[in-house]
């Protein structure tokens, strides 16, 4: 008997072949009936070890899952969108610098498989491990960026410790000392925008008091703007600067530190994209506390609207 609670809700026209077994279902007695696809092609599933022939011809596809559902929203979304639009319009005019930072995702480095295709001498591909265990000595490395939309450059830092608010505001440090001093030498303030979550979240006490930190060394008041849960995809560094790092090393192996980095510093694009990439070989602990009375001595002001994702840290005389 066949039980039908596990079938479309279209009939399906069913032929069983005599005496045909599944090769990937031994059965039980006890063991209810399922359905296990074999071919997708051929709309051959099975029932308790015997192959059925199914007709598919009603209009079923076979596809990926897709991805519309975003989760729960926040009600000032848009409005926050709009506020941070308007403050990186605000800088920019005044020619103050606006930079977007953001962690790429951390990537395994030794003779491991990359996704994406190169181009290669036939018959020769680039041959790599067939497990992707992590080596001790190489272990994994960790680029966070910072991108400049107003003059389409960026700056990367490639980590081999932590992924810590100490090492994301180190990275600023950097891009502001080589690249964006250069570029603004009259710039009393500096505008970022970065994700809700992560070493540079809202909620990331430490994140603040590194910012205060450089605050004080650079004399720039530092704003932040904060993007809403959620839509970290919308971050300009994402689709400006980091895809193309993607795509750039599709494919091939991440064999030393040496090669991320120069890979990473020779990405460009059609538009004029240029990136500055350097090794971050410093530690970075994780687990350090921030207690009430540092961030009690913070000279962080909040901003009226959603103080906890606007907000700016003064230089501290």
């Amino acid at each position: 008997m066949i039980h039908t609670s596990c079938m479309p809700w279209k009939p399906w026209s069913i032929r069983s072949p005599v005496g045909t077994r599944c090769p990937s279902y031994d059965g039980h007695a006890k063991v209810p009936p399922t359905w296990r696809p074999l071919c997708e092609r051929k709309g051959i599933w099975c029932v308790r070890g015997q192959s059925i022939a199914c007709s598919m011809t009603w209009g079923r596809v076979s596809s990926p899952t897709g991805r519309p559902w975003r989760g729960s929203t926040h009600p000032d979304r848009d409005a926050q969108f709009q506020y941070l639009h308007r403050r990186a319009k605000a800088f920019q005019h005044q020619g103050q610098p606006v930079i977007s930072v953001d962690t790429k995702k951390k990537e395994l480095v030794g003779q491991f498989r990359h996704g994406g295709r190169e181009w290669s001498p036939q018959g020769q591909p680039e041959e790599v491990g067939v497990h992707d265990f992590p080596r001790k000595t190489l272990g994994k490395v960790i680029p966070y960026g910072v991108y400049d939309e107003a003059t389409n450059t960026g700056g990367v830092s490639v980590g081999v410790d932590h992924d810590t608010a100490e090492f994301a505001v180190e990275t600023v440090r950097r891009w502001w000392r080589h690249m964006g001093s250069q570029v603004y030498p009259k710039a009393k303030r500096l505008l970022i925008t970065a994700d809700g979550g992560g070493s540079n979240g809202s909620r990331c006490r430490l994140w603040k008091v590194e910012l205060q930190r450089l605050a004080d060394e650079t004399g720039l008041r530092i704003s932040v703007c904060h993007f809403p849960p959620g839509t970290s995809k919308w971050n300009k560094i994402e689709h400006r600067m980091c895809c193309h790092i993607t795509e750039n090393w599709r494919g091939r192996p991440l064999v030393s530190r040496e090669v991320v980095v120069n890979l990473i510093g020779h990405t460009t694009t059609t538009t004029g994209l240029a990136i500055r990439s350097a090794l971050d070989d410093n530690s970075y602990p994780t687990g350090r506390e921030v207690t009430a009375e540092q961030m009690e001595r913070l000279a962080l002001k909040q901003e009226k609207f959603h103080g906890e994702w606007n907000y700016t840290l003064c230089p501290r005389v």
